[in-house]
């Protein structure tokens, strides 16, 4: 099992959950298998976004989509975000 983490500051929470929302067919067809939201508590812009998938392929291909950055850039994503790959411990 494999899990991605980005981290990045959105201008507009309300806003850039309607657009990961709206990406959930892209996501689902690259493989995401699990996902999850989370918000700083001290600033709810500050967001932590989980994906899970079955391999580090599948979450590396998902990572480099053009299609990725560009909703990203269209959702209010401001700077750039952090993106790490985890493979599960054996």
């Amino acid at each position: 099992m494999t899990t991605t983490f980005i981290r990045h500051h959105v201008k507009d929470y309300d806003a850039w959950r309607k657009a990961y929302d709206d990406f959930a067919d892209v996501q689902a067809k690259a493989g995401v298998t699990a996902k999850a939201v989370y918000r700083s508590a001290s600033d709810p812009n500050d967001v932590l976004v989980m994906h899970r998938f079955d391999s580090v392929d599948r979450a590396q291909d998902f990572m480099a989509l053009t299609e990725l950055k560009e909703a990203m850039m269209n959702a209010g994503v401001e700077g750039a975000p952090q993106m790490d790959i985890y493979d599960e411990a054996d």
